[in-house]
This record gives C-alpha cells, sequence and structure tokens, in this order.
C-alpha cells in the first residue's frame, strides 16, 4: 500500500495540475490514497510578489473545490486545507472545516507563496485553528528565511501537542539542519517531496522510521510525475517505489510508504 500525503490540484501560476490527472497517476502507478490540496490558494509568486486582485482567489473557494473532488473520490482522496494567512477565519470557513472533518486532515501552510513567515501571527492564528480540531499541521520548508525549518521548529516548540510535518525538509539544502531539527522537537515529522533516499535513510537513523512519510508534489511535473522529472529524466520517486525497498526492512519500509501517514492524518487503511 502507497499512501501519497502531498498531492496538488490547482491551476495558479505556472502550475496546471488537474483532477483528472491525479486520478491518472494513482491508477498507473499503483498510489491507494492522495492527500491533496489547492494551489490556487497561493497569494504570491515565485518571486514572492503579491498576485493582482484578478489571480487571487479565496480559501473558501479553493477548499470546496477540494472538497468536491474528495467528495467523488472517498477513500482514495483526502484534504489538507491550503490557508491563505492575509485572510481572517471566517464563521464560513469554520463551519466549512468542522461539517468535513472526515476528509479535511491537516491544515497547510506555504510560506513562500503566501509572502509571510510562517511564525508570524498571520499563521499562528491558523497554527491555533489546527489544535482546535485536533488536526497536524504541514508546512513547506525552503532555504528562505519565511520558510526556513528553524521558523517551524520555532512553532512545533511552542505547540508541543500539535503535530507538524516539514514538508522537503528545507527544499534545496541538503536537508541536515532539518533532519537535526525533527531529532531535537519530537512532534516534528518530514516528508519525502524532493528529499533524496540519502537524505531519509539519514532520518531515519537520528529520527526512527516513524516520523517521515511518503509525499511527491504529483502531478507539478505532469501527470507522470511518478515516473519521469521536469527534464524527463527517471524521478526520484522511482527510487522510492524500488531501490529504496531493497535498503530497509519491510516494517521500514510499510512505516515510511503509508503506516505513519495513515496514523498520523487518522485514515483507515
Amino acid at each position: 500500500m502507497i499512501i501519497d500525503t502531498h498531492v496538488h490540484i490547482g491551476q495558479s501560476l505556472n502550475f496546471d495540475m488537474r483532477e483528472e490527472d491525479v486520478l491518472y497517476s494513482l491508477d498507473k502507478y499503483g498510489i491507494d490514497v492522495a492527500i491533496v490540496s489547492n494551489t490556487e490558494v497561493a497569494s504570491h509568486d515565485h518571486d514572492r510578489k503579491l498576485l493582482p486582485d484578478c489571480f487571487q482567489k479565496g480559501q473558501v473557494e479553493c477548499l470546496n473545490r477540494s472538497l468536491k473532488f474528495a467528495r467523488e473520490n472517498p477513500r482514495k482522496i483526502y484534504l489538507q486545507h491550503w490557508v491563505k494567512p492575509m485572510e481572517e477565519i471566517t464563521p464560513e470557513l469554520k463551519s466549512l472545516i468542522e461539517a468535513n472533518l472526515d476528509v479535511i486532515k491537516g491544515i497547510k501552510f506555504h510560506p513562500y507563496h503566501s509572502g509571510v513567515s510562517f511564525t508570524d501571527e498571520s499563521c499562528e492564528k491558523y497554527v491555533r485553528l489546527a489544535a482546535e480540531y485536533n488536526l497536524p499541521v504541514i508546512s513547506h520548508t525552503g532555504t528562505e528565511f519565511d520558510d526556513n525549518p528553524k521558523r517551524l521548529f520555532e512553532m512545533a516548540k511552542k505547540y508541543p501537542e500539535t503535530p507538524f510535518v516539514m514538508v522537503h525538509l528545507g527544499l534545496g539544502s541538503d536537508n541536515k539542519e532539518a533532519i537535526e531539527l525533527c531529532k531535537a522537537q519530537k512532534n516534528l515529522y518530514g516528508d519525502t517531496t524532493w528529499v533524496s533516499v540519502k537524505s531519509t535513510l539519514e532520518f531515519i537513523e537520528k529520527c526512527g522510521s516513524e516520523r517521515i512519510m511518503f509525499g511527491s508534489d504529483s502531478p507539478i511535473d505532469g501527470k507522470d510525475t511518478y515516473a519521469f522529472n521536469g527534464t524527463g529524466d527517471r524521478s526520484l520517486y522511482q527510487q522510492y517505489f524500488n531501490e529504496f525497498r531493497d535498503m530497509v526492512s519491510r516494517e521500514v519500509y510499510d512505516n515510511i510508504m503509508y503506516r505513519n501517514a495513515a496514523k498520523l492524518f487518522k485514515i483507515d487503511i
């Protein structure tokens, strides 16, 4: 079994990630469950400039699109609600989350494309929302100040009862600092999205196999992201499906590929 904890839909920025492409990739590559977030919530471009109003979408609108996708594909599609920190938490948003906690499995942040530090109050109010509903917090991490793994570490220390997932383990880095931060803070988890098998093995050695889970960003490089990267070369994820299986025990492999995700996100398998 495989649960992919990091899948997207949405037509935003230079991304065109459609529901039909997600379903195609799950079926073709043997992915049993996907946890999806909607990129259309992004408020800033790749240069961290605020998008014009005509390209801004509200998070309630985006969540409703995601919910429709999940409801049409029960037990296959679950959600992380990608928040828009520049927006306030409205009664409408809270009611929508409360009514759909069976499919909404986490609160998702992207500090880079939100133009704000993860430790800013605009984000922290959503961390408190996650804690209110007993949901994990999932965040993109990279090498800028705002999305640096240290910011996630700081918030995880402040909310020790809430699980935090450090997506990418610091995208664009060698992952070593992120791994050390996870080692130091027991409510910090990692995912494998654009993380080398070598780094995942180091994470397992230092933090154990119970706090990292499979993620991919599919279909960011097209509907065959699981097979090919953006340049057409063999995808990193083929290593996870194949070589990695022979590098670790069956128990460790199952932990990373589905068991940890099922436990953290409360998915019946």
